[in-house]
């Protein structure tokens, strides 16, 4: 054999190598991940009176956190007597404009298969990788009045599929500009559905929150976004993100110019409330930053940093939730 023969080989033998490594390359299609879905909107939209009373009761038992949400925090009803209700339900159900964005809902979303399976999917691979990790028990297709992308509860998540008709149908283009801007528009899209379920879901049961200084905060970020992308491993990072392809290129592009900044600037270790939201809330584009740029940079530098500190420790993504963020600071180098 000679030497230039020797050295393909290797060279195969560690691309495979490599590639066997990838902690969220895995096979979860025979876990079990049991979770029921229920379209709330769908059934009281098609309900009449009668139904209507014993419908709002089952969701009262069956679904009460996500329900009383849906109820008090998205249409305003709250917790009102059945009379109460029906009168308050049958007033927002026929509102000309709520009418014309549930015949918006039922046309783009007359059958939510495609949808329904993407969730488990996401929900096999997350139970992959903690096998002892918390599932919801349902999944609520609702209208939220345009208040929520996707809620999650103790048991449950909300999704508001009229956050989901993208920008260019009728009804979004006509909420009013001085509250949903155009930025905010743009990320009504529907391939962000399951994204949001499952980031929502590990935002809440599975990364804890934290009250320290903006690069806790950041990697905090970091594993919420990772474990996001552990549970939808065939996503593009745009999608992971929540940015356009030219969006994640241009953060990808200025990733040592956010870090500089944060370390010019002595940001860090500060402990500062309008500083974490600037980097890490939503927005037209990251206060203090370029305005060419996306918005949540912060979050974008903690899901690199994350994914720094992954390839060099090769840990599991079970063992990385438990790794201090002092940790994963420390390996975080720009290439």
């Amino acid at each position: 054999m000679t030497l230039k023969s020797y050295t393909a080989i290797l060279l195969v033998v560690f691309a495979l190598t490599g590639c066997a490594s990838d902690p969220l390359d895995v096979d979860a299609s025979g876990i079990k991940a049991p979770i029921r879905f229920v379209n709330v909107d769908s059934l009281f939209v098609n309900a009449d009176s009668a139904t209507m009373i014993e419908l709002h009761h089952r969701f009262q038992k069956e679904i009460p956190n996500i329900y009383e949400y849906q109820l008090g925090y998205c249409l305003g009803i709250g917790n009102v007597s059945d009379t109460a209700f029906q009168r308050s339900m049958k007033l927002f159900l026929t509102e000309p404009y709520i009418q014309r964005v549930e015949k918006r809902i039922e046309e783009k979303f007359n059958n939510t298969e495609k949808h329904k399976l993407a969730i488990i999917s996401g929900f096999q691979h997350l139970r992959y990788h903690f096998p002892k990790g918390k599932l919801p028990e349902n999944i609520v297709f609702m209208n939220s009045f345009f208040a929520s992308n996707a809620f999650s509860t103790e048991k449950e998540i909300g999704i508001g599929l009229e956050r989901y008709l993208g920008k260019e149908t009728d009804v979004v283009k006509e909420l009013p500009a001085d509250q949903f801007y155009e930025w905010m528009k743009d990320g009504l899209d529907e391939r962000f559905l399951t994204r949001d379920a499952l980031c929502a879901w590990i935002m809440t049961h599975y990364v804890e929150d934290v009250n320290g200084s903006l690069i806790e905060n950041i990697i905090r970020w970091g594993k919420i976004l990772y474990l996001t992308e552990a549970a939808l491993p065939n996503e593009q990072g745009s999608l992971i993100m929540r940015y356009s392809e030219q969006d994640l290129k241009w953060a990808l592009d200025h990733e040592y110019d956010v870090w500089t900044y944060l370390v010019k600037d002595k940001l860090l270790f500060k402990i500062d409330e309008r500083m974490r939201t600037n980097l890490l809330n939503d927005g037209p584009f990251t206060v203090g930053l370029p305005e060419k740029g996306p918005d949540r940079l912060g979050q974008f530098l903690g899901w690199r940093m994350v994914k720094k500190y992954m390839e060099i420790k090769k840990v599991t993504v079970e063992e990385l939730l438990n790794t201090p963020y002092t940790a994963i600071l420390a390996e975080y180098e720009i290439d």
